[in-house]
């Protein structure tokens, strides 16, 4: 495919446009997670059962995940500044319709459409952030504060969606993605630079291909939450996506100018850095999904209280993020990874003993500090090593399997951590009971952090190394400075 821009130049404003892309993102991470503190809130008002309930996050996790590579390639062909402008409108649009909603189907309705806003914007802010910032410390640090944006997104979240749930309305949570997604649309023509149009046609086989095979692998997986993974619909739909996966890798590797380009996966540390974030961020949700329920119903939080339960967690992972742009100039990028796995694993066991008679202080917020330090430390580095020595044309879809592989992750994990918890036999309280499910479903979280750990050392780690060996001494080695080769 033939570019019509160079590679990236110095940033005209690089404080500006850091600002807008990082501001952006984490307002979209931010609703990946504000609901779950609102969600009794939510179900009193709108009267909703627990299947519409599950759907009210769900529609979004399914259009968010389905969409991402194709979103990545429509801001490789349109430009991505023009694309990502483009996804903020109909996200801050969905936004203020799921505040107005007087019904459940409005309000399951308006996130598939917040979905498909996040689906743009995500790969967007990602592939600008890139074309923005050469290679470099520069880089080096952007791509550090929009791994820790991640990392700080989805925790910080439940603080805030049960603050605003308590003090104002659960609408409040998506009434204030608005002034801030209008300021974003305002400011982005002014400040973030447009990358241009890559030359080419559109992959129209590869993106139905992508879209219809990770959305009926999502759609498969969300289905277990209600009738597990025996029930017909699941095999069928989990079934299909994964035939039409393999049929979008055959098309792939045939097409002229592929949506993913299957070149992406010859690096060992770009492959490992997908798997690994796939499996983190499973790891993660069951995290936040089963410990909000454990501090609501087994401690007897409300929640403000449940939300505000996250805090060490959150403070602990922003200092650790503000900081790794530093760390990075001191140690590999591969062992900053390694380290922050292995932290978040031992905070994760720690929380899974976790039982009736737990005092919060011991036993569940020192492991959120342990799981706060060690994503503080492992998301810049996975986010990193997924963009990694693609060449400029392949921005957008590397950004798009980075994002990709952190949705798909996410509807897995909890899939499988739902899946675990339910096999937890009654005992008749409901305290009782909410307790054992949360520590199966975080030991399941512990298995799945101790596979990412595993492939981070086996893909990562040496691949890493081998490439700062080829880097020349006159440059810095971070993780954006060596290519993988």
């Amino acid at each position: 495919m033939e570019s019509m821009k160079p590679e990236p130049t110095p940033a005209a404003h690089p404080a500006a446009i850091l600002a807008i892309i990082l501001v952006s993102y984490f307002m979209i991470l931010l609703d990946n997670s504000v609901i779950f503190t609102a969600l009794p809130s939510l179900e009193a008002e709108l009267h909703l059962s627990t299947g519409e309930l599950a759907w009210v996050q769900d529609a979004y996790t399914l259009v968010f995940g389905g969409l991402l590579l194709l979103g990545a390639r429509a801001g490789d062909l349109l430009g991505r500044r023009r694309v990502f402008v483009f996804g903020l409108v109909v996200f801050s649009l969905a936004s203020l319709l799921i505040g107005l909603a007087p019904d459940g189907w409005w309000a399951i309705t308006g996130r598939a459409v917040q979905g498909i806003g996040a689906a743009i914007v995500a790969p967007a802010s990602l592939s600008l952030l890139t074309a923005s910032f050469p290679e470099g410390r520069e880089r080096t640090r952007a791509v550090a504060l929009y791994g820790a944006t991640a990392g700080i997104g989805a925790s910080l979240g439940l603080v805030i969606g049960g603050a605003l749930a308590h003090w104002i309305s659960w609408r409040a949570g998506f009434f204030v993605n608005v002034p801030i997604g209008a300021a974003m649309i305002a400011l982005a023509p002014k400040v973030l630079p447009e990358t241009g149009r890559s030359r080419g046609r559109f992959d129209v086989f590869g993106a139905l291909g992508a879209t219809l095979g990770v959305g009926a692998l999502v759609f498969g997986i969300i289905h277990t939450t209600e009738a597990g993974w025996n029930s017909p619909v699941t095999l069928t739909t989990v079934s299909t996506g994964v035939v039409l996966l393999i049929l979008f890798v055959l098309i792939e590797r045939k097409a002229a100018q592929p949506i993913m380009p299957l070149r992406l996966f010859a690096s060992r540390r770009r492959t490992g850095a997908y798997l690994a974030r796939f499996l983190y961020l499973g790891a993660m949700i069951a995290f936040f999904f089963f410990t909000t329920q454990f501090l609501q119903e087994v401690l007897g939080f409300n929640p403000l209280p449940a939300g505000m339960g996250f805090l060490p967690m959150t403070a602990v992972n922003f200092a650790v993020a503000m900081s790794i742009p530093r760390i990075l100039r001191n140690i590999p990028g591969s062992l900053a990874l390694v380290a922050g796995v292995l932290i978040t694993l031992a905070g994760m066991i720690w929380l899974s003993q976790a039982g009736v008679g737990t005092d919060y202080t011991l036993g569940v917020a020192l492991p959120m500090v342990l799981i706060g330090t060690g994503q503080g430390l492992a998301f810049a580095p996975l986010t990193s090593f997924g963009i990694t020595g693609a060449p400029a044309d392949d921005a957008g879809a590397a950004s798009g399997l980075v994002n990709t592989f952190h949705q798909v992750g996410t509807c897995l994990g909890l899939g499988i951590a739902v899946a675990a918890a339910a096999t937890v036999p009654t005992t008749g309280t409901a305290a009782v009971d909410m307790a054992a499910q949360v520590g199966v479903a975080l030991t399941t979280g512990s298995v799945l952090l101790l596979l990412a750990l595993i492939v981070t050392i086996i893909l990562i780690l040496p691949a890493d190394f081998a490439a700062r060996k080829r880097t020349p001494r006159t440059a810095a080695p971070t993780p954006e400075t060596a290519h993988a080769r």
